[in-house]
């Protein structure tokens, strides 16, 4: 979501600020700014445009200094104007940005209006700010412990004071923060890819800590006041990471990487071994006897489908909730229970809080699917299973998805070996299925031009149906999930067998039925349920596997996939509905890699 990068430097920060606010765009915002402190003098610009326009702001008005803050905002309190955008000031003396939410903020403000503090903002964050300025007294790292002891809710923040023109302090609660350490300077990010190409030395904050940074040194408090050392990291952020090469957007970009994914994510699979997700995950898999997993948005349907194939290969029962659900409601502690996360970034904060009461539960096996292996689930989890997608860029999730399948079929396996529900045999044609899967995938990705010309015929619809049976219902779930994303095209997923109890009203010439069509068990029902689409009028467009005998014709249109692949087909029949929305969103001329009200990684409920 929100962006932050901070700067203490004795050069001119402000082409840094711009380059890291430039590179955490793909997180999606709708406003952005930049405050300096000039010699004791604060001073900022904003724009409710993208970080070019801001960037021509600053050129024109002769931005420069060593010290500073810049953010790019996605609106929660207050709409996207420039009186909302951050940074956000106090008088003239302090200056703040902020990721979060304050959940006290209310209070607060009227007890700095009565001190005399006028608001100009309808933000919780110009809150902070002003509560800062109350608590300060001529020392800016008190005044930012005391204000901060005050917030409840979820935060990171960076503050300068107009007193102090060398000094940056930057503070955490729930949001991710990062210190950037360089040579003889020094930077704060809400993200380490903010900082690539500044520097590679990455000091990821704990929950709590509050940073006093300076040119050439920082110190950490720790939530308890405490001075404490945190590891630096050498952070290679991946080369060519903003060229699209051939491709017209990222998203696209990004759904042709999925064979180089998935085969990146299994290069170290041999054999089926507990290694792959932690030291002590064979013993924690003989422990278990049910699984809960926990996500939100696209990872939720990873955790749908992964729960068809856990039970169906490892016998074990599985509970799939939606993170920002479960911590609101009774639920029924087991500690014999293992709590699976799955995050891309490791920062969602709904899936973090989840996770957090379930341990507060008393479950305490824990493990965690994510893209990032620096991230706060991977620090929070017992055992981890670390992905190989690469950064993601488009906002719609593809290759981070594709790759949460390839984990969690192999935690099916996993556990079903350990728990000696596995032969060898099926091992064995279990491997060899997942190695030729990047040659599947490229396979898929060949029917593109055919999924062109359907996209053509969605653009001119607001409306659309996707059915899926089985362990592809979640995928048609994820279809659905990707065309309302980016073409803003209103659609629903369903279990087939669920047309006659509702959906089947919606159901006229008008309404385009995409269908998943393996070649499985469950076919020939689902046939009967195209049927049913047929007799109201209904438009089907069928992806179907080679060996079906499922052929186009009055009303219905079939793609063949180019084989059959039995229980890691979802895999396969996902690629062409990512397809299928990004081409129809083409069509409709949508901001692809930055759909409205959207942001990547979601670090706020």
């Amino acid at each position: 979501m929100c962006g932050i990068v901070g700067a203490v430097a004795e050069r001119n920060v402000v082409p840094v600020m711009l380059e890291g606010l430039k590179r955490l765009e793909y997180r999606g915002y709708d406003s952005c700014g930049i405050a300096i402190n000039r010699m004791g003098h604060l001073k900022r610009a904003r724009s409710t445009a993208r970080v070019a326009e801001l960037e021509k702001q600053v050129k024109t008005e002769s931005f420069g200094g060593g010290l500073g803050i810049a953010h790019t905002r996605w609106a929660t309190h207050g709409a996207p104007t420039t009186d909302n955008a951050h940074p956000h000031f106090s008088g003239e003396r302090i200056a703040l940005v902020h990721n979060g939410i304050i959940e006290n903020h209310v209070p607060l403000r009227e007890e700095l209006k009565a001190k005399g503090y006028a608001f100009v903002s309808q933000t919780d964050t110009e809150v902070i700010a002003h509560l800062i300025d109350a608590c300060y007294t001529g020392d800016l790292l008190e005044a930012v412990k005391k204000a901060t002891a005050r917030l409840e809710g979820a935060f990171a923040i960076a503050v300068i004071c107009n007193d102090d023109p060398g000094r940056l302090v930057g503070a955490r609660k729930g949001s991710p923060l990062v210190v950037g350490v360089g040579q003889g300077e020094n930077f704060l990010a809400s993200d380490a890819l903010a900082l690539s190409g500044t520097t590679d030395r990455i000091i990821y904050l704990e929950e709590g800590d509050i940073v006093d940074i300076r040119l050439g040194c920082y110190t950490i408090y720790d939530s308890e006041g405490k001075v404490v050392d945190r590891e630096v990291h050498t952070v290679t952020i991946l080369s060519g990471l903003s060229d699209l090469g051939p491709y017209r957007h990222f998203m696209q970009k990004e759904i042709f990487e999925q064979p180089r994914a998935i085969a990146d994510t299994l290069q170290s699979v041999e054999a089926i071994t507990p290694r792959f997700f932690g030291e002590k995950a064979e013993q924690v898999f003989k422990d278990i006897k049910s699984v809960l997993i926990l996500a939100c948005g696209t990872s939720y349907y990873a955790g749908a489908t992964a729960k068809y194939w856990i039970e169906s290969i490892a016998k074990v029962p599985v509970e799939v909730e939606i993170a920002s659900e479960y911590r609101y409601r009774d639920s029924v502690p087991s500690p014999d229970k293992l709590v699976v996360t799955i995050s891309q970034s490791g920062e969602t904060a709904d899936t973090l809080a989840a996770l957090k009461h379930a341990r507060e539960l008393g479950m305490t096996h824990t493990l965690t699917v994510c893209n990032v292996s620096t991230s706060a689930m991977v620090r929070e989890c017992e055992l981890a299973y670390i992905t190989r997608a690469g950064v993601e860029i488009g906002v719609a999730s593809t290759k981070a998805f594709t790759t949460q399948l390839v984990a969690l079929f192999l935690l099916a396996l996993t556990v079903a070996k350990i728990k000696g529900r596995l032969t060898q045999e099926q091992e064995d044609k279990y491997l060899h299925s997942l190695r030729h899967l990047p040659s599947a995938v490229s396979a898929v990705l060949a029917l593109e031009p055919q999924i062109i010309a359907w996209a053509e015929q969605f653009a001119r619809h607001d409306d659309a149906l996707f059915l899926g049976r089985g362990v592809h219902y979640p995928i048609a779930l994820e279809g659905a999930l990707k065309l309302k994303e980016i073409s803003y095209i209103h659609a629903e997923a369903y279990p087939a067998g669920e047309l006659k109890h509702g959906p089947l009203a919606l159901v006229t010439d008008r309404m385009p039925v995409v269908t998943i069509a393996p070649n499985d068990v469950l076919l020939e029902k689902l046939q009967s349920n195209m049927q049913e689409v047929r007799a109201r009028g209904g438009q089907l467009y069928v992806f179907a596997d080679s060996d079906t005998h499922i052929v186009s014709g009055d009303g219905v249109y079939v793609i063949r996939m180019p084989e059959n692949y039995g229980l890691l087909s979802p895999i396969l029949h996902v690629i062409p509905l990512q397809l299928l929305a990004y081409h129809t969103a083409l069509v409709r001329g949508t901001d692809v890699d930055k759909p409205r009200n959207l942001a990547k990684s979601v670090t706020v409920e």
